[in-house]
């Protein structure tokens, strides 16, 4: 009986092959014999010998960049700007990653330095990713994603690299870009105003010494109205607000690089010490107070601590 059971079932199959191939006349196998030592390709795929699928895979050409902070020894002949070429970096972010760096550049002392456009910090007690994210500006993913973290704890003194977009810049604490204007530049404080006095050395008798000068003028003097309003040329953290002797009432802003920016000889200061200022918020306004000759703002740069020329101010 078994035997029986067992033929049936196989002339069953067989008839089913059968009609299985004639239901379909115009039925070609997709895969024709080919040699064993040949492959069958279609678009960026090809079939081995062992009927596996080999698809190709992109082999990068140059090596990967490194995404731990670069350390480099201040040379003799090295300024913020030759270093920042030689990594591609600006020399805001060259002090960035240094704060407390002070000039002259110290020779021989080991600076860090990120190996994309951002900025190398150290994890301080308090310190969370979301918090990180939000002070410079960047996606939480990327922060954790770039150093290799899977959990929001993050080790207090341990050195972390944040990429930050260059056409953004960085935040200030409460979230929103320092520099919404014209990020990573200086604004003119004061729209359309003629410089009347240059950075550098003078025949004013009235400026003081500096830098091995008799007179020398240690900012960029601003011809305006008295009660004009100045605005923040970048965006960072009130320093100090109020008097000073030389300067008269001036207002000082640390911006987001750690460079500081001071606006003197005001008639009127519209922000407070600890403040947060944005990019072209009016923090004062035009006076002729401390060692000034007639209505017009002093305004001076520090760079590490020296003043130094700031360059071109967008819309002067």
């Amino acid at each position: 009986m078994t035997h029986i059971v067992v033929l049936v079932m196989a002339m069953a199959m067989s008839s089913y092959a059968v009609i299985d191939r004639n239901y379909f006349p115009s039925f070609h196998p997709a895969v024709t014999a080919v040699a064993a030592d040949e492959r069958l390709a279609a678009g960026d795929l090809s079939l081995g010998r062992e009927s596996t699928i080999i698809k190709p895979l992109s082999i990068p050409t140059s090596p990967l960049v490194s995404r731990a902070p670069i350390v480099h020894i201040i040379g003799r002949d090295d300024t913020l700007e030759s270093i920042g070429t030689q990594f591609n970096l600006s020399w805001r972010e060259v002090l960035w990653s240094n704060p407390g760096l002070r000039m002259p550049l110290p020779v021989g002392r080991p600076i860090e330095l990120p190996p994309v456009p951002g900025v190398v910090v150290v994890v301080r007690i308090g310190d969370t990713p979301a918090s990180l994210a939000t002070k410079y500006g960047v996606d939480q993913t990327i922060l954790l994603g770039f150093n290799g973290l899977r959990g929001p704890q993050l080790t207090p003194g341990s050195v972390l690299v944040i990429p930050v977009d260059p056409a953004q810049g960085p935040n200030l604490s409460t979230g929103v870009p320092a520099d919404p204007i014209e990020p990573r530049q200086f604004l003119c404080p004061i729209a359309g105003a003629k410089i009347i006095q240059q950075f550098g050395p003078t025949s004013f008798a009235v400026e003081p010494p500096f830098g091995g000068y008799l007179h020398f003028h240690t900012g960029l003097d601003l011809l305006a109205g008295y009660g004009t309003p100045i605005v923040a040329a970048a965006g960072g953290k009130v320093t100090a607000a109020g008097n000073a002797d030389y300067f008269g009432t001036r207002v000082e802003v640390t911006d987001s690089f750690g460079l500081v920016e001071t606006y003197a000889h005001m008639s009127l200061v519209n922000v407070s010490a600890g403040q947060e200022v944005q990019q072209g918020k009016i923090i004062g306004f035009v006076g002729s107070t401390g060692l000034s000759v007639g209505s017009h703002l002093h305004f001076q740069l520090a760079v590490g601590g020296m003043p130094t020329a700031p360059g071109p101010l967008v819309g002067c």
